[in-house]
């Protein structure tokens, strides 16, 4: 049996200083009964690069709440998955960045909206609170477009009728297209199921994160995130204590 588990990372395997560090004895002990680790996140392709390279993992990673999964060459999934992008296989769920620009920015003014794509680098750092050096990587998007602030919501249904996801996360709102967290994470599961079996956990603290915890065996909600499918936990170490106490031997 392949056990998978799904790891948000703001908030949730990282904390608010984006320190990696705190998050390697949790990589550890996941993998340590038998899970794989699968990054399931807002963040992007670059942001997720930089944490795998610190933890020392190479994870399939689900980047920009689902817009696309990036699976390493050397992954046993890879043979099922044709396109290529430098050293991964990709699946593009969502669309084309330049897409979504294409819908917001017309409507910017209007709902003093700032996101990414009409913010300095120093800007993005104010916002984010991200040291420069990742919020230049988080700038690299491929998928999604993230609103920091806005004047009125007037915009989020716009958006909506156009055709795109609008997701709140736990500090930003997301805006995708037809895609998600649980539609990315329905896609690794099924992959996995064409090798072996799977059980499928999943952490997250975000309302992004609730399309992910219905399509799971598992989920653990943490940082007082309420949802009646998951299980509750003050926090990604609590969430480990309960995997590791009721499914070691699973």
């Amino acid at each position: 049996m392949v056990r998978l588990v799904f790891l948000d990372l703001d908030k949730t395997l990282i904390g608010d200083d984006y320190d990696p560090s705190p998050a390697l004895p949790i990589i550890e002990r996941l993998q340590s009964i038998g899970f794989k680790i699968v990054f399931n996140s807002s963040k992007t392709l670059a942001e997720q690069e930089f944490y795998a390279n610190e933890l020392q993992i190479a994870p399939i990673m689900v980047v920009e709440n689902g817009g696309g999964i990036f699976v390493p060459e050397d992954d046993p999934v890879s043979q099922f998955v044709n396109e290529r992008e430098g050293k991964y296989r990709v699946l593009k769920l969502g669309l084309d960045y330049s897409l979504i620009r294409q819908e917001i920015d017309p409507i910017a003014d209007e709902f003093c909206l700032k996101y990414y794509g009409n913010s300095s680098v120093e800007e993005v750092v104010r916002f984010t609170e991200l040291p420069i050096h990742l919020a230049r990587l988080a700038a690299m998007r491929h998928f999604s477009e993230t609103i920091f602030s806005y004047c009125s919501t007037g915009f989020i249904e716009i958006l909506r009728d156009r055709g795109l996801t609008v997701m709140k996360g736990s500090r930003f709102i997301t805006v995708t297209g037809r895609t998600d967290k649980g539609k990315a994470a329905r896609t690794v599961i099924e992959l996995h199921k064409r090798l072996d079996e799977v059980f499928s956990v999943a952490i997250g603290d975000g309302e992004n994160d609730v399309p992910m915890f219905d399509v799971v065996d598992l989920a653990i909600a943490v940082g007082g995130l309420d949802y009646k499918k998951a299980v509750a936990a003050a926090d990604v170490v609590t969430a480990v204590d309960f995997i590791e106490t009721n499914f070691k031997r699973r």
